[in-house]
């Protein structure tokens, strides 16, 4: 698996598909989770319709560099949240999303790519979006899917979803695995797979089981703030995707998205969750080609 420096004390696990000479589409993943989740068929399938796609780690999971010198106390950084005592939350989480947003610039820079379109998911759009707000001359189109706009009044998780969601999952793999199916919560009501979800659950606890990593990635979302007025002014070329299924990220925080970037487009997708069913590729793949074109 290749990993390239991005910057000093950072380093990023990647692959490619395609001909390097197609237009990039980077692809960023969400919270918590690995490159894997972009499957590599759904990877391979945009290729296909002429695309260099890259898929990566983020920071703190995978294969990619760890923060382990910075543990985090959740309960005590949510307290500190809650209690108001932003200073003190601050000081417990090391990077931004603005950071993460870097680490894909960086990576561009090492494959020697100038310009890409971008792609992100769940918290990956909002790292899409970071990346388009610091950076518009080197994101050709920004697509945004499953995602927000930092707005704590839009796009907020369903009880249940949001219970799964902080739930810590067994350590040990059998359980690690067969938890995965809780995940249910916020898939596709007619797609959702339990197999599919067990499948990636295994495979992304074999290839770098890491819990630590979630606190920080989680305190950088909600350290980064709103990004309400810096969407209002954004130039780059739009396409917000968002599941009328998704009960994690309520649809409020796809529409948010494209109320607010201006000449946005925005899918709504039905029987789409905040998943990716394969059913569902061919009216993605479709959009991401159009969209890219």
């Amino acid at each position: 698996m290749p990993i390239a420096a991005v910057s000093p004390g950072v380093s990023l696990a990647h692959q490619t598909f395609g001909d390097p000479g197609d237009p990039p589409v980077l692809l960023v993943m969400g919270f918590g989770a690995q490159m894997i989740a972009w499957h590599e068929d759904f990877c391979r399938a945009l290729a296909d319709r002429g695309r260099y796609v890259i898929r990566y780690d983020n920071r703190d999971c995978g294969l990619s560099t760890k923060f382990d010198e910075h543990p985090v106390d959740m309960a005590a950084f949510i307290a500190a949240v809650t209690s108001g005592d932003i200073p003190a939350a601050l000081g417990m989480i090391p990077y931004r999303l603005q950071d993460m947003a870097d680490d894909g610039l960086g990576l561009l820079t090492a494959l020697g790519i100038e310009r890409a379109h971008v792609v992100g998911a769940s918290m990956g759009g909002m790292i899409a979006q970071t990346m388009a707000l610091s950076a518009p001359d080197r994101v050709l189109t920004l697509t945004s899917m499953m995602s927000s706009t930092g707005e704590s009044e839009y796009g907020q998780a369903a009880p249940e979803a949001q219970a799964v969601l902080f739930t810590p999952k067994p350590a040990d793999r059998e359980g690690y695995v067969a938890a995965a199916e809780k995940e249910l919560v916020w898939a596709s009501r007619r797609y959702g797979d339990p197999a599919a979800l067990r499948e990636l659950a295994a495979a992304s606890y074999d290839r770098a089981y890491y819990p630590a990593g979630i606190g920080r990635q989680l305190g950088a979302m909600i350290l980064s703030g709103s990004r309400a007025d810096a969407l209002r002014a954004l130039r780059v070329p739009t396409l917000v995707v968002h599941g009328l299924d998704d009960t994690l990220i309520a649809p409020s925080g796809g529409e948010r998205t494209a109320e607010l970037v201006p000449d946005a487009r925005l899918l709504l997708v039905p029987d789409m969750g905040h998943d990716r069913p394969r059913e569902l590729w061919p009216v993605l793949i479709d959009a991401l080609a159009a969209h890219t074109g």
